[in-house]
């Protein structure tokens, strides 16, 4: 079995995909000739022609109208912006458009797209290139949003969001793009269910709750905690941002009792909040300490060395679910 790297998982699943469904296209900047700024999209142009891998001009709002009438029209358009903080000139069209037409249509049409974005900070790249604004589309309702943490869950992911009747916010961490690698069978298909997430690690006295580039310092914290500290850490890999899959962490917490949450996107309103929001209401009498939270700031993501100090780490997350445990 093959080891890849996220960006090989998600080319396979483009292969794949492409390969049985002829309705599937991708479109984008430099998507094409070039394979993608990230190299994603390499080879698939050769493949399949540039009546299905198609370059865009620079105009992110084009690129997602195209698609909302291609995916009404029976296509099932992947739509590629090159950095999710390109995608706001786009907004109006994901939220007035592609996240309505169901409810609008009275469930006659149905808008199966998807648009994907490198997120996250931990590359040292410039402004706009950076950010982690998940909870803008997990907001918006319509839409699936989707962020997955390694290349086996990224390649199952994005299958089951091109086969999704609905739109679905896919954002690819691009620190993991190349970072790490996992066994992968390319010989079979396989998809991970949107809406549900996995118990990554189980542990009986505390869980941790991350999502996309977050997991690799928060599983690194839980076996430090159990190597040093004898603690057992229940950890949680979201997977769905939207629907949130609230079974999975209520059951853990009532199980462990104590709680913290992790990511990188500023702390105001982010998907922490709405994870401790769902705790309190379902899980409150099984708490022994408060539900904490470990976020990035309240600023603009920092350029260069000081993404380092922005982005939580392995011993923050040791210092924070220690303060938990000793409450």
């Amino acid at each position: 079995m093959a080891k890849l790297t996220l960006v090989q998982a998600l080319n396979l699943a483009f292969r794949q995909e492409m390969e049985r469904d002829p309705s599937v296209i991708i479109l984008g900047e430099d998507v094409g000739k070039d394979g993608g700024v990230f190299r994603v999209t390499e080879g698939l142009y050769e493949k399949f022609g540039d009546q299905r891998v198609i370059d865009t001009p620079l105009a992110e709002s084009g690129i997602v109208g195209t698609s909302i009438g291609l995916s009404l029209n029976g296509m099932k358009p992947v739509a590629e912006i090159q950095f999710d903080g390109f995608c706001y000139v786009a907004f109006h069209q994901i939220e007035s458009h592609a996240a309505r037409f169901r409810q609008r249509s009275h469930g006659r049409y149905h808008c199966p797209m998807v648009i994907r974005m490198p997120y996250g900070a931990g590359i040292h790249a410039l402004e706009h290139h950076s950010e982690s604004r998940e909870a803008y589309f997990a907001h918006t309702p319509g839409l699936k949003m989707v962020i997955p943490s390694s290349p086996r869950k990224a390649r199952g992911l994005l299958t089951s969001a091109i086969r999704d009747p609905d739109p679905v916010i896919f954002f690819e961490p691009k620190a993991l793009y190349r970072s790490v690698r996992e066994e992968v069978d390319e010989s079979v298909e396989e998809s991970y269910p949107l809406g549900k997430a996995e118990v990554t690690k189980e542990g009986k006295d505390i869980t941790l709750i991350a999502y996309g580039a977050m997991m690799r310092p928060t599983m690194q914290a839980a076996e430090e905690l159990e190597s040093n500290d004898k603690v057992s850490a229940e950890v949680i890999d979201l997977l769905t941002i939207s629907p949130m899959d609230s079974d999975t962490i209520v059951e853990s917490v009532k199980k462990t009792g104590r709680a913290v949450v992790i990511h990188e996107a500023p702390r105001n309103c982010g998907v922490g909040a709405e994870v401790i929001a769902r705790i309190v209401e379902k899980a409150f009498l099984y708490l022994e300490a408060p539900v904490r939270r470990l976020t990035g700031y309240d600023v603009h993501t920092p350029y260069f060395a000081r993404e380092k100090y922005y982005l939580p780490d392995k011993e923050r997350i040791v210092h924070i679910a220690k303060e938990t445990l000793s409450f």
